[in-house]
């Protein structure tokens, strides 16, 4: 039976999503291209023997358009002979990516693919594919009467249902900020980071090397100090029990940043000489409730641990994308899964969240947990909006 193997994975630094960022000054397809490239060069694997580029991207608008991925392949240098295509899965959308690339490689389609990702923030704003346009449509408007609401409400809307206090989210915030912080001061992202080059404000080159958004003084006393980022009349008028706890603190940051894995089946590694990281073991997506939208990681991770054959104990490691620590708090709260293995590296709330991207992003963080720990298996969710989330499985080899 064929399997389907990562061979190496690769992300660019995260710079913070605004003008001024340390990355905002590199084209999308530049900065996407970067982790291709990097993965290409580190595998040493002949670029024109890649069937397929397969890579996520949420705001697929302006410089984000037109089939990203075919542009950045380009751009990176690989053969036109190369095909590429973008997929939107929302948040989870490079991890959808990767989902797409083993069931090729598993089904027979492909040998060789690489799975990838982007988002630039700074320079496609999230929701620009979506401002004034009514993406609905009548049937599905209609199934929702009341309406549905921004990520942030969502997020609102767990606290309360769980009943985290404000103190449990900025504690859970505080102390991502101190694991990631950790994590690059003892050198644990060396090997998974590609930096890059790219203009200060004065147009000039400059070496962009870790995070940007990693804040290693956060304290919980730090982030108590914060506004609630999502309240409004007109909400409060429609859950008037909010009593508004979700804060940019308590929330993961807009950002930029890129990631590429290198899928291959297991055989065709071999051949190649190329020595695989992991298996990929096991796959899920669900849907889930559109209004909470973000709790589809629950029913994500028991689907994809039945599918496995694994018990949550079978789990080394989890990377769970911390779009709000409301969420993976309820992930916690429902499947009794040990924090300390949880994000042991920091997550999205400090290292940041490119959306398109995170889905690399955490699989090749990911990677490295479980290298580093010396784990065999790894689990990866990512709520997505919608109501949607995605779950992977891998095995360490």
């Amino acid at each position: 039976m064929r399997d389907a193997v990562i061979v190496d994975a690769v992300r660019t630094p995260v710079g913070k999503g605004k003008p001024g960022g340390a990355l905002s000054g590199v084209h999308p397809v530049d900065l996407h291209a970067h982790a291709i490239r990097s993965l290409v060069e580190r595998t040493g694997i002949d670029p024109a023997l890649v069937d397929d580029v397969i890579s996520g991207a949420v705001g697929q608008i302006g410089e984000q358009s037109s089939n990203t991925a075919r542009w950045a392949a380009l751009a990176a240098g690989l053969p036109e002979s190369v095909p590429a295509v973008t997929v939107d899965r929302q948040c989870g959308s490079s991890q959808q990516a990767i989902h797409f690339a083993a069931q090729g490689v598993l089904g027979g389609a492909y040998d060789v693919v690489i799975a990838s990702g982007v988002e630039s923030m700074s320079r496609v704003p999230i929701g620009s594919q979506t401002a004034g346009r009514d993406f609905l449509g009548r049937g599905a408007a209609g199934r929702y009467p009341e309406g549905l609401v921004p990520q942030g409400i969502s997020a609102e809307l767990i606290a309360l249902r769980w009943g985290f206090p404000r103190t449990q989210l900025d504690a859970f915030a505080a102390e991502s900020h101190r694991r990631a912080a950790t994590a690059w001061s003892e050198g644990r992202f060396a090997a998974e980071v590609s930096p890059l080059k790219a203009p200060n404000a004065a147009g000039e080159p400059v070496d962009v090397d870790h995070d940007e958004s990693v804040r290693p003084a956060t304290t919980p006393e730090v982030l108590a100090g914060l506004r609630p980022a999502f309240r409004a009349d007109h909400w409060q008028e429609r859950f008037p029990e909010l009593d508004w706890r979700i804060t940019a603190g308590n929330s993961s940051p807009v950002n930029d940043g890129a990631a590429a894995v290198l899928i291959t089946s297991g055989e065709t590694a071999a051949k190649l000489g190329l020595r695989p990281r992991a298996r990929l073991h096991s796959f899920a997506v669900v849907g889930d409730d559109p209004l909470l939208m973000l709790t589809g990681v629950i029913p994500a991770t028991r689907k994809v641990l039945d599918r496995a054959g694994l018990s949550l104990s079978d789990i080394d490691a989890f990377e769970v994308n911390e779009a709000f620590t409301s969420v993976v708090l309820a992930w916690l709260a429902e499947t009794g899964a040990d924090p300390a293995k949880v994000n042991v590296n920091g997550g999205a709330t400090a290292i940041g969240h490119p959306l398109g991207a995170s889905g690399g992003r955490l699989m090749t963080t990911l990677l490295s947990v479980l290298e580093q720990t010396g784990g065999r298996y790894g689990l990866q969710t990512m709520c997505e909006a919608g109501g949607l989330a995605n779950a992977t499985v891998i095995e360490r080899l």
